[in-house]
């Protein structure tokens, strides 16, 4: 049960929104001035704090300095009758979560709070998966909460040290090589070199060439002897990526290296003995190429013994929050950012897109997001409006399916992409977005609250500059 401080001098809030937060299922606790507060929490800590910035004693601001200091994993929502967008902005810089403007109705509270501890909770199931994997398999890369990403870690983790030969299948970016590399160093293989090849970026005759090596002389611009990828990778592993498009050619010359382990350079009349542990991936349908003689059959069943499927990201949208945040960290180092989340709504709509690039797709997204933005959380307008307007495709059902159907979630969704639709419209000009759909300013920031949808920004929008006189 998440434990809730409220903090305020007034006794009739304090009472107000401890019964009405008791009644949703929390822990509450209260206190009457900031100090009250600050020892509370370093006694018995708090998952959330809601705190009046005006308070005697010790101000609402300075509390949420302290609490960083003595409880860094506590929230902070901060409560205001003194509306004004550079106190609100203060206490965002200074780490608040959100802010409340007296009056509210309990409804935005509510919201606010759930988006609070939804956002808290994720960040602690991160870095607990990360802990996990780290210390059960060192897969540190590989992030996935999910039943059938947990059943191919399983896979992987069973298998490292097998000698027999791998076929990773699965769509382009669903980390087909991150897989083959968690396998090769976590095998008793991992100190000797791990190699890759893309069969599909090079043509046949520099591929062979990459594969097997050449001698002097084989062909117009071998100067000297050159040892193949095969070789290189003696007592390691080699990554046979994107293995469908080698010409049948290739396929012959593979089919004896799996066979025989033993290779011959080309131009060459000695055959070279290889220790290697043979990893193959494609995200085409071999079968199906057999089929059109594209494929040799005898050198599938060589490399499928053991199968691995990565599933599409669409198959497992619960990995994205994770996946999503360990991108975020990835690079807020890389790039030297200190972006501190991804807000609750716009987690929601990474959620429901398609992907169809995958991992990849995703990481490529976050990473353009957090280059790019000046918020301290990443919000709908810190990403690519191509990516919006594939997200935003509610299909609206032209009949009643026989089990029914959830009509609050139907009507929720449509209005909330016709909310942000407005916003974008209206480079987020709120009051002009509210006239775009023939709302009351109040009304149309109530349901903002209600979606979660980008309450606060710190890039200044006029509108906000008004909140104080509505």
């Amino acid at each position: 049960m998440s434990q809730i401080l409220i903090v305020d001098n007034e006794k009739s809030m304090r009472d107000f929104l401890s019964i009405v937060l008791k009644k949703e299922g929390y822990d509450c606790r209260t206190a009457e001035d900031g100090e009250e507060a600050l020892s509370q929490v370093e006694k018995d800590g708090a998952d959330l704090v809601i705190t009046d910035i005006k308070m005697p004693k010790m101000d609402g601001l300075t509390l949420l300095k302290e609490i960083k200091t003595v409880s860094p994993e506590t929230a902070t929502v901060m409560m205001t009758a003194f509306a004004s967008t550079g106190t609100a902005v203060e206490a965002m810089k200074e780490g608040a979560y959100d802010y409340l403007t007296k009056p509210f109705q309990i409804d935005e509270v509510k919201l606010i709070i759930k988006n609070v501890l939804e956002r808290k909770t994720l960040k602690q199931e991160n870095r607990q998966l990360r802990r996990e994997l780290k210390t059960k398999s060192h897969f540190t890369q590989i992030i996935g909460n999910s039943k059938k990403m947990q059943k191919v870690l399983a896979l992987v983790e069973k298998v490292a040290d097998n000698k027999s030969n791998i076929l990773i299948t699965g769509e382009s970016g669903t980390g087909k090589e991150m897989i083959a590399r968690a396998i090769h160093y976590n095998s008793d293989r991992k100190d000797h070199p791990f190699v890759t090849v893309n069969c599909s970026a090079l043509p046949e005759t520099l591929l062979e060439s990459e594969l097997f090596g050449h001698m002097k002389g084989s062909f117009t611009g071998a100067i000297g002897n050159k040892a193949g990828l095969f070789e290189t990778a003696d007592k390691g592993s080699i990554l046979l990526d994107e293995i469908g498009d080698t010409s049948l050619a290739i396929q012959v010359k593979l089919l004896r290296v799996l066979q025989e382990r033993e290779l011959r350079r080309v131009g060459g009349t000695k055959d070279i003995k290889v220790d290697i542990r043979i990893i193959a991936a494609t995200n085409r349908n071999l079968e199906d190429l057999i089929a059109e003689g594209k494929f040799r059959e005898d050198l599938y069943y060589r490399l499928d013994v053991i199968p691995i499927h990565l599933p599409p990201l669409r198959e497992r949208p619960e990995d994205i929050p994770l996946l999503a945040d360990y991108f975020l960290q990835k690079y807020n180092e890389t790039l030297g950012k200190q972006i501190e989340g991804i807000a609750p709504d716009m987690i929601r709509l990474l959620s429901r897109h398609e992907w169809k690039g995958n991992v990849r797709e995703l990481e490529n997204v976050l990473e353009r997001a957090v280059a790019l933005t000046s918020n301290r959380v990443l919000d709908i307008d810190d990403f690519s409006g191509s990516f919006m307007k594939v997200t935003q495709n509610v299909p609206i059902p032209t009949d009643i399916p026989e089990d029914g159907l959830d009509l609050e979630a139907l009507i929720g969704k449509i209005e909330k992409d016709l909310l942000i639709k407005a916003l974008q419209e209206t480079h987020w000009v709120k009051k002009e977005a509210a006239k775009r759909l023939h709302l009351n300013f109040r009304s149309f920031r109530y349901r903002l609250a209600k979606y979660g949808i980008n309450r606060h920004r710190e890039n200044g929008n006029a509108e906000d500059s008004q909140r104080s006189s509505d």
